[in-house]
C-alpha cells in the first residue's frame, strides 16, 4: 500500500528508535560493549528506553491518525478497524513470539485440564512488544478521543491501577513466572509513554513545531523526576524495615539511571521486565524529550536523515526483517569478540536489513495492520 501523509519528526524519530533497537539488540550482549547498552531488569539502561520510545510513536500516530479515520468513515467503521488492527497485532505477536506450551503426549495436557493448559501456555513468552502494542491500543482505545486533560486523567488511573495490582499480588506473581516486558498487565503501565506520545501530537498539532517545544521540554523534565522519584520508593521502603545500608541523605535516594542498583529489587526500581511505573514514566519523559530535539532538528530545521527515513515509515517491516537477518549474521560473531569484528558484524547485519527495507520503500510497499 502506498505510504499516506508523513509527519517528518515523528519519522525521523521512529526510525532512529529502530536503529537503536538493531544496535542494542545486536551488540548489547558482547562482552566488549558497555553495560549501559544491554538490558538487565533491574535498572533503566540506554537499551531500556528504547520501548518507550516505539510505544510514544504509536500514542502519537493513534491520536493523529484515528480521528481523521473517524471522520472519512464513521464511528462504527474506524472503531472496528481499530480492534482488528489491534487484535491482528496481538495475533502476530503469539505467532512471531510464539508460545509457553511445549507438550509430548496429550496425557500431558490432559493432566493439566483446560486452566492449566491456559496458564501454561499463555503465559509469559507471547507478551513481547507487538501483543503489548496491541493489548494497549485496545486499552487506550475507549480514551483516544478524549481531551488533553482526559488523557492525562487516564494516564494517571492507569498507572495507579497497575502499581496497586503490583502491590497486591501481580509483581511478585509475575516475577515467579519469568515475565516478560510486564506480561499479562503490563499494557496498563505502557499505557504512559503511548499517551505521552498522544499529548505530544496534541501540542504539535495545537501549537506547531515551535511553541510545542516548551510543554514537550517541560512535561519531559517532570515525567522523567516523577520516574526517578518513584524508584526512590524502593530506598524509602528498605529504610522504613531497617535494611538499608546506605547513610545520609543517599539512603533515601535511588541510583541515578544507567546506574546499577545497591539494593535488592522490588516493584518500586526502574525495569524493563516488570515493566514498572518509575521506568515506563522515566521513559515517556526521556521520549519527549528526545522528540523535542527531533522537532527542533526535523520540523524547525532541514536535517534529514535517509536511513531514519526509510525505518521509521516501515518500522514494522523494518522490526519483522531484522530478527532474520540477525539470526542469520550473529552466529558469525561470538560474544567475545573484539570491539571492531563486532561492529563489523553489526555492520554487515545492518547494512542487509536496510537493503530489504529500502527495497520495500521504492516500490511502495509499506507493512501495516
Amino acid at each position: 500500500m502506498n505510504a499516506p501523509s508523513r509527519i517528518v519528526s515523528l519519522d525521523q524519530f521512529r526510525g532512529y528508535t529502530v536503529a537503536a533497537m538493531f544496535f542494542v539488540n545486536f551488540l548489547g550482549g558482547y562482552a566488549c560493549m558497555h553495560p549501559v547498552f544491554t538490558h538487565h531488569g533491574n535498572y533503566c539502561s540506554f537499551a531500556d528506553l528504547v520501548m518507550p520510545q516505539f510505544f510514544f510513536a504509536v500514542g502519537f500516530s493513534f491520536r493523529y491518525t484515528f480521528p481523521r479515520m473517524l471522520d472519512k468513515s464513521g464511528p462504527w467503521p474506524a472503531y472496528r478497524k481499530a480492534i482488528k488492527r489491534n487484535l491482528g497485532l496481538i495475533l502476530l505477536g503469539a505467532v512471531y513470539y510464539g508460545l509457553d506450551g511445549s507438550y509430548g503426549s496429550w496425557s500431558q495436557i490432559q493432566a493439566l485440564g483446560t486452566v492449566g493448559f491456559l496458564q501454561a501456555t499463555f503465559r509469559s513468552t507471547m507478551f513481547e512488544a507487538l501483543t503489548h502494542i496491541g493489548l494497549t491500543g485496545l486499552w487506550l482505545l475507549p480514551v483516544i478521543l478524549t481531551t488533553t486533560r482526559g488523557l492525562w486523567a487516564f494516564m494517571f488511573f492507569s498507572g495507579s491501577l497497575h502499581l496497586g495490582l503490583s502491590r497486591l499480588f501481580y509483581y511478585d506473581w509475575g516475577m515467579r513466572h519469568g515475565m516478560i516486558d510486564g506480561g499479562q498487565l503490563g499494557f496498563m503501565s505502557w499505557a504512559i509513554p503511548t499517551i505521552a506520545g498522544a499529548l505530544a501530537c496534541d501540542w504539535m498539532r495545537g501549537k506547531g513545531p515551535s511553541r510545542a517545544l516548551a510543554p514537550l521540554f517541560g512535561w519531559g523534565v517532570l515525567l522523567s523526576l516523577l520516574g526517578y522519584g518513584l524508584a526512590c520508593l524502593n530506598n524509602v521502603h528498605h529504610v522504613i524495615a531497617g535494611s538499608n545500608p546506605l547513610q545520609g541523605v543517599w539512603r533515601w535516594l535511588a541510583p541515578l539511571p544507567f546506574t546499577p542498583p545497591t539494593l535488592p529489587q522490588d516493584m518500586w526500581m526502574m525495569s524493563q521486565t516488570s515493566c514498572s511505573v518509575s521506568y515506563t514514566a522515566f521513559g515517556a519523559g526521556g521520549s519527549l524529550l528526545l522528540y523535542a530535539l527531533f522537532v527542533v532538528m526535523c520540523d524547525i530545521a532541514p536535517l534529514r536523515l535517509g536511513v531514519f527515513r526509510t525505518f521509521g515509515s516501515n518500522a514494522l517491516a523494518a522490526y519483522l526483517i531484522h530478527t532474520t537477518v540477525q539470526g542469520a549474521v550473529a552466529p558469525l560473531a561470538p560474544g567475545d569478540s573484539p570491539m571492531w569484528y563486532a561492529f563489523t558484524a553489526f555492520a554487515v547485519f545492518l547494512g542487509i536489513t536496510y537493503l530489504f527495507v529500502r527495497y520495500f520503500e521504492k516500490n511502495n510497499i509499506y507493512i501495516r495492520l
